[in-house]
């Protein structure tokens, strides 16, 4: 699992009125959750996925190169996701399985969809053929075929699945 940042870790500063970054919620949503697969877990970055540079992007490609696992799952801020997996999906050769996932609301916030988001992409990665997809909510989408509808808060496809 690569985490990356996102509104997946964010918490609420109560004094300024703002999201920020302290540490990742992924090890207490495993634990929560009682997730019994093995997992490894890179905090490879914590941002935004606006705040998201081609460079971070090279980074996320690397890491997803370099590790010998061939199931991944990454925690990422939904402004980007798509971007972020069709870039993947261009670079990422070996067959590997890539599964980025996020959430709307803050984990910490109570009522995220976050813990539905993060099993739902660990099923997905286990039972999906090699490729890069984006999980939210239940669904899958192909890397490339999906884009995020601002106004509704919901992922889409753009073109029919395959």
């Amino acid at each position: 699992m690569i985490i990356t940042g996102g509104t997946f870790d964010k918490e609420y500063d109560e004094i300024r009125g703002r999201l920020f970054f302290r540490e990742s919620h992924l090890p207490e949503m495993l634990r929560l959750g009682r997730c019994n697969l093995p997992v490894e877990i890179s905090a490879l970055m914590m941002v935004d996925s606006l705040e998201m540079t081609a460079g971070d992007r090279a980074q996320i490609v690397e890491e997803c190169t370099t590790v010998p696992e061939k199931l991944i799952v990454i925690t990422h801020g939904t402004d980007t996701m798509a971007v972020t997996a069709e870039l993947l999906a261009e670079e990422i050769q070996g067959g590997k399985t890539i599964v980025l996932t996020g959430a709307m609301v803050p984990y910490k916030f109570g009522s995220s969809d976050g813990m539905f988001n993060l099993g739902s992409a660990l099923a997905f990665a286990q039972t999906l053929p090699p490729g890069v997809y984006l999980a939210m909510h239940g669904r899958c989408f192909r890397a490339g075929r999906v884009a995020k509808n601002r106004e509704k808060g919901v992922f889409e496809p753009m073109f029919e699945q395959q």
